[in-house]
């Protein structure tokens, strides 16, 4: 059992038990699944952690939550056995899952802390988040790399912090939701998902004889010339939280043809407009917001229910930095709602056979 002391403000200890691989708990497939050219763009070759905090409930009694989620992992792996398996890497750079069944990595831990003492408002980033998802040598590779890493760390308190680190080349957010849902369920008993998951990534490939239809200026080169990018450690992370009483007076600014945006878009608009005037760029420079749609609603026919694969567009709102300074916050915010509605059908599909035509032509081989 591994043991460090953490210096922070917070001083506390985690004790790591061995770290295991969890593999499904029956037999599964053993296949190749290539990704679709959505699923395996360059930008999303990472891995992406999330974490669920727990406090104690006493309706769980004397139970271990990490064996509780350990026995759960197992069983739902058996619908999700891709995440069990490994990335490779075929012609032109062609990622595909290799069904193996190694496993997914799984780490049982403890903490002397309680939440209480984490402070009053828990959030990102708190102390020691890489203690709490502990990154196991050789794990946060893209090929021959586990897909899935999952840390329970216990608390005093009998409470628990859930870690979970996933390859982004498997799933998008809400194919994390579905596979998150999947395991609770199996956690409570379950012995099939209420949503049983569907692969086929084909639906997101590039058609056989590609046609980029519409413009993409979130993959447009831009050079840093004014030195105005930021390296990360550079920046402060600090967490935010807009209640009704936030969104409401930042509503007050929204002009009457816009009235029916979303809290979504008013505080995107509202980020991308204060932090313009923040950085204080060069007036002519070219201000880019990058936005989130998840394209399953705009597909005819819809991309089957289940389905856990990368389908989101992530758009740009491109404004001259004076005109985002100077102009009312309506100028932002119909930007962003334009570049939204930009994300159609045949927008995923341009940006599948934009995708396969960049690895064909940078591996011509």
């Amino acid at each position: 059992m591994a043991q460090q002391t953490i210096t922070t403000p917070l001083t506390f200890t985690v004790r790591r038990h061995p770290t295991e691989l969890i593999v499904p708990a029956k037999p599964t497939p053993r296949e190749l699944k290539p990704l679709s050219d959505i699923d395996d763009q360059e930008g999303l070759r990472f891995h992406i952690p999330f974490f669920h905090i727990y406090k104690n409930n006493p309706k769980m009694g004397n139970k271990n939550p990490a064996s509780v989620i350990r026995e759960a992992l197992a069983k739902a792996l058996v619908f999700y056995y891709p995440f069990a398996g490994r990335l490779k890497e075929g012609p032109a750079r062609k990622l595909m899952v290799d069904c193996s069944g190694q496993g997914a990595l799984f780490i049982e831990a403890e903490a002397d802390v309680t939440l209480k003492q984490f402070g009053v408002e828990l959030q990102l980033p708190f102390p020691c988040r890489e203690e709490l998802l502990y990154d196991v040598p050789g794990s946060s590779g893209i090929l021959d790399s586990p897909l899935l890493l999952i840390q329970v760390t216990r608390l005093l308190c009998g409470g628990f912090i859930l870690a979970v680190r996933f390859n982004h080349t498997i799933c998008d957010g809400y194919g994390y939701v579905q596979f998150m849902t999947s395991l609770s369920e199996m956690a409570n008993g379950a012995s099939t998902p209420s949503t049983l998951p569907v692969w086929q990534r084909e639906f997101l490939c590039a058609r056989d004889v590609p046609r980029v239809t519409c413009t993409h200026h979130e993959f447009d080169e831009v050079a840093d010339a004014n030195d105005k990018i930021y390296p990360l450690d550079d920046i402060e992370q600090r967490s935010f939280f807009f209640g009704p009483t936030q969104i409401s007076a930042l509503r007050r600014f929204v002009p009457t043809h816009l009235k029916g945006c979303t809290t979504f878009e008013v505080l995107t608009a509202s980020l991308w407009r204060c932090r313009t005037i923040a950085t204080q760029p060069n007036p002519e420079d070219d201000m880019r917001m990058m936005i989130i749609v998840n394209a399953r609603s705009k597909f005819k026919p819809p991309i089957p229910i289940g389905y856990y694969g990368n389908a989101f567009g992530y758009p740009a709102a491109i404004s001259k930095a004076r005109d985002i300074c100077n102009k009312p916050l309506g100028h932002a915010l119909e930007l962003v709602m334009k570049a939204k509605s930009e994300v159609t059908e045949e927008y995923m599909r341009s940006i599948a056979d934009l995708m396969g035509r960049i690895y064909t032509t940078s591996n011509p081989s």
